[in-house]
């Protein structure tokens, strides 16, 4: 097989949780909401639409990319809310898939999911004004999924208020998980998670809140940064990216946390918008 086709990458869109942040305190590690695209050999992935799907789109309008799989954890704001800003889906003659395992509120699908965000009096446009041909696929948390592309990902169904999916994409060999919008119970580890990321070379996770915060946020659903790495070990990931910061974490917080997790899980690095990671 050609060395090409094994070629596999990270990149960090945006990193945030909840809402986007903006300011000096937040230059380093970045303020958009969550979007991460990964690269396998010639296919593009992206994972969750949050506002950093909007400078990913014109990056790839500017590389010509005109066919591409997007999937999302699930459907609160702002891990959709860059989908109408999203360069590629204005361009004739380019395909967008759509993805989700979360059914929204009352059974809802994808497609419903993301025309309840396209509509009045939330916006003054439909997912109807997209040129590219855009396509919605529904799956259930669990479910393998084969993308056109030829990818091989496997899903996990996540503990958040209304459902959510994590995502692991396996590419020659080496393979890299997406896991955010999720809590872990207090005494023992998510199996869901645990079979999903086992051996995983890189493992980007939920990490929005420490141990000592969680308590007063059950119910939430998220993590800690502790608990990542908790699982890391248990799971024998090689690198563990902390993902998904709360909106008041600055960046000397960040960088904080940073330095704890290396000193317990020395694989750790803390996401910031414009890494990347190589498995």
């Amino acid at each position: 097989m050609n060395a090409a086709r094994h070629e596999m990458h990270a990149r960090f869109w945006g990193v945030r949780g909840s809402i986007p942040v903006s300011g000096p305190g937040y230059a380093r590690y970045g303020g958009n909401t969550s979007c991460v695209e990964v690269r396998c050999g010639g296919s593009v992935l992206v994972f969750d639409a949050g506002t950093g799907l909007r400078p990913l789109g014109a990056a790839l309008v500017r590389e010509g990319c005109a066919d591409l799989d997007l999937f999302l954890t699930h459907g609160h704001i702002d891990h959709v809310v860059g989908l109408p800003f999203f360069a590629l889906a204005y361009r004739p003659g380019n395909s967008l898939r759509v993805w989700s395992g979360h059914q929204g509120p009352g059974g809802g699908t994808t497609e419903s999911t993301v025309r309840s965000l396209m509509s009045s009096p939330l916006l003054p446009i439909t997912p109807d004004i997209f040129p590219a041909e855009v396509s919605f696929r529904d799956f259930s948390a669990g479910d393998d999924l084969a993308p056109p592309c030829g990818v091989s990902i496997r899903t996990a169904r996540l503990r958040h208020p209304g459902g959510a999916t994590g995502y692991r994409v396996d590419c020659g060999g080496r393979s890299i998980c997406y896991v955010t919008d999720t809590e872990h119970k207090p005494d023992a580890p998510d199996e869901n998670i645990l079979t999903l990321v086992d051996g995983a070379d890189i493992l980007i996770y939920d990490a929005m809140f420490t141990d000592e915060e969680l308590p007063r946020h059950r119910g939430w659903g998220h993590s800690t940064w502790e608990e990542g790495a908790r699982l890391c070990r248990t799971a024998g990931v090689g690198t563990y990216a902390i993902f998904h910061h709360a909106p008041e974490r600055d960046d000397e917080a960040l960088d904080r946390i940073g330095a704890a997790a290396r000193r317990v899980f020395p694989g750790s690095v803390v996401a910031r918008e414009g890494m990347v990671l190589t498995p």
